[in-house]
């Protein structure tokens, strides 16, 4: 059994962890609520965008030439993963490399390459044979414009000089405070949609300058649009868990120290009933 001593120090060590983790908690929830407005702010961008793509795509009768559009046999395949630069968030990070090493696996024979967002997902897979094109951390849960621009910029570049053949996003969809989704998106080629209006005809536009100029001010943009959408995505989902994490931890630590202190009370009567009984049986054996 514990000594009292020994008691008392893992109960001032478990309430120095509860300040900490409730501490961590609070942050998490500040930032939650920041990146939840980022979330709230891309989303109906990103889908004007969809919407805006879709129509000039369905009123063009002649072949997109932009070379964002082009489908080709696919040889490789490039797999962009965000996961988070710190821990302590629960089975955030665990779930997203599950679902990219079940990818990987369904795969086949394609050769695979891999872009990293966020120190945890690099630190898993450069310590397996996996081919990682690239790597972008230091994020702090944090959307950087400049570095997103920069992901864009490089992984466009792959796509249309021929490295890759087909570039999907591997992110969480922020749902709620306490939910999120893991979701796999082509980002490149763009699959060119099919809109309709309600009788099922599709419109007719007069494109003023040319399609292909519009397309090539266009797509930069929509590419843009998506990383940024994704990079939102994750991080609310990423603070969501770690307040989600922490609180747990929190209430953990509470309810240990709640029977850590019933030790400690149980052993310090034990100590007292004992003193007791020595001081009587002294004074018993005193009097003869």
């Amino acid at each position: 059994m514990a000594t009292l001593r020994e008691v008392r120090k893992r109960i001032r060590t478990v309430v120095s962890t509860r300040r900490i983790t409730n501490a961590m908690q609070m942050v998490a929830a500040a930032k939650l609520r920041r990146a939840q407005q980022r979330v709230v702010q891309a989303r109906p961008y990103a889908d004007k965008m969809d919407q805006m793509l879709g129509q000039l795509a369905a009123g063009t009768t002649e072949e997109i030439l932009h070379p964002f559009f082009e489908e080709r046999t696919i040889k490789k395949k490039t797999l962009v993963i965000f996961t988070s630069d710190r821990g302590l968030c629960g089975s955030y990070n665990s779930n997203i490399i599950r679902r990219a090493m079940r990818w990987i696996d369904e795969s086949g024979d394609v050769e695979i390459e891999l872009v990293t967002i966020g120190k945890k997902g690099n630190d898993f897979f450069k310590r397996r044979p996996y081919t990682i094109a690239n790597y972008y951390g230091d994020w702090g849960g944090v959307l950087d414009y400049e570095k997103a621009r920069h992901i864009v910029s490089f992984l466009t570049e792959r796509f249309v000089s021929g490295q890759t053949d087909e570039i999907s996003l591997l992110f969480t969809r922020f749902l709620s405070m306490v939910k999120y989704r893991i979701t796999r998106e082509r980002y490149l080629p763009v699959a060119r949609p099919e809109v309709a209006d309600e009788t099922g005809l599709t419109k007719d536009y007069i494109f003023e300058p040319s399609p292909d100029k519009i397309y090539a001010a266009l797509m930069p943009g929509y590419a843009t649009t998506k990383m940024v959408t994704a990079l939102v995505e994750s991080f609310a989902s990423e603070h969501g868990s770690r307040m989600i994490a922490m609180s747990a931890a929190t209430k953990n630590a509470g309810e240990m120290i709640d029977n850590l202190t019933l030790e400690y009370n149980k052993a310090r009567q034990a100590q007292i009933t004992k003193e007791l009984l020595e001081v009587v049986s002294g004074a018993e054996a005193l009097k003869g």
